[in-house]
């Protein structure tokens, strides 16, 4: 209760003269905000009696709800692959270096390390098992489904990858529950006309009723062709989850770099295994992907934004108050040009990161 009245206290802000996205659509509203939250100005007017405490005019700009990345390895010579003291720093300079590209959600990932590195170094640093949204395991491995059954028993989304599975096995561990597919097209069976693998489960007519396979995708113009993406948009485009799959080496240019075990180089847009062509992790951050497969599919606006927002909130079961910008949601969005360039990142309601042209 007390938080109740405190919210009603608080200031309003109207921002006006914007494209909010908004069930699917940008609509010319206004939007409000009060105590971190989206506010319903019908409530404001008829029951508070109350207008706004500041207006912002945001100059035609396009209002949508922050980007939530699920698949971020590190960043700007963070690795959260790698055991340290103080995780927490590392994490804080990743999240406020991301905000210039729109992201206001995250989940740190760790790659795939040796039992020990996990058992010793990772569970010490990043806690208990309670702590993970989000595990990917190739279902063909033997006791698959029982650590299905328990991870999504205890509220982790179970996600499919690095896996050599056949279309059956993938359909096995979705009735497990199994509700993810980490970046589709990379780490998994190639697809064939006889048994298409794990991608069979954009398509596939022998999964529970009712149920959303959701799957990362990496639109860094590198991962995956632009033909590969319209034909997993076009297939199954409510599931479709942006992911940038970004390693330590995201904002430090070109070299050499680690993750998690392994030494990466960096050429250009490409991060490679050291030594060999094998692709290891992206180095471009969401915005780019969300601009590339606007470009890539001819997507409406509105398909590549909520790519980035609305799909990840469900996934995680977030999208009550994340991805969303419908009433009583949190106040996370980003203002956008038309060109989909972040021009200032809000975080409940406070603004947190603005492009130098937009404050002038």
């Amino acid at each position: 209760m007390r938080g109740e009245q405190g919210a009603a206290g608080a200031r309003v802000l109207q921002f006006t003269n914007c494209r909010i996205l908004r069930g699917g659509k940008l609509l010319r509203e206004d939007l409000w905000v009060r105590g971190g939250r989206i506010l319903d100005p019908e409530k404001l007017f008829f029951e508070e009696r109350r207008v706004a405490d500041e207006r912002r005019d945001c100059g035609g700009r396009i209002l949508a709800p922050g980007f939530i990345d699920v698949q971020i390895n590190g960043g700007f010579g963070v690795d959260f692959s790698q055991a340290t003291e103080n995780v927490c720093s590392g994490v804080a300079l990743v999240a406020r270096r991301i905000l210039s590209h729109g992201v206001t959600s995250f989940c740190p990932t760790l790659v795939t390390s040796p039992p020990e590195v996990y058992h010793k170094d990772l569970l010490a640093t990043y806690g208990p098992l309670d702590n993970v949204r989000i595990v990917t395991l190739a279902p063909e491995l033997g006791h698959s489904h029982e650590v299905i059954r328990e991870l999504t028993a205890r509220g982790i989304c179970v996600s499919l990858g690095h896996s050599v599975a056949d279309l059956r096995a993938a359909e096995d561990a979705v009735w497990s529950g199994a509700t993810f597919i980490t970046h589709l097209f990379n780490a998994m069976l190639p697809f064939h006309h006889r048994d298409p693998g794990i991608v069979g489960l954009l398509t596939s007519d022998r999964l529970p009723a009712g149920r959303c396979i959701f799957y990362g995708m990496i639109a860094d113009g590198t991962h995956t062709n632009p033909a590969a993406l319209r034909i997993a948009h076009r297939a199954h485009p409510q599931g479709l989850v942006l992911v940038t799959d970004a390693i330590p080496a995201l904002g430090l240019g070109n070299g050499r770099h680690t993750l998690g075990q392994q030494e990466v180089e960096v050429d250009g847009l490409t991060a490679y295994v050291a030594g060999t062509k094998t692709l290891s992790g992206s180095i471009a951050p969401m915005d780019v992907c969300v601009r590339h497969f606007l470009q890539a599919t001819g997507c409406s606006v509105e398909s590549a934004l909520e790519a980035a927002s609305l799909h990840p909130a469900q996934l995680l079961g977030l999208e009550k108050s994340k991805g969303t910008l419908d009433f009583g949601a949190d106040a996370d969005f980003v203002v956008l040009d038309d060109s989909l360039h972040v021009q200032a990142t809000y975080i409940s309601g406070e603004l947190v990161w603005q492009a130098e042209a937009a404050r002038q």
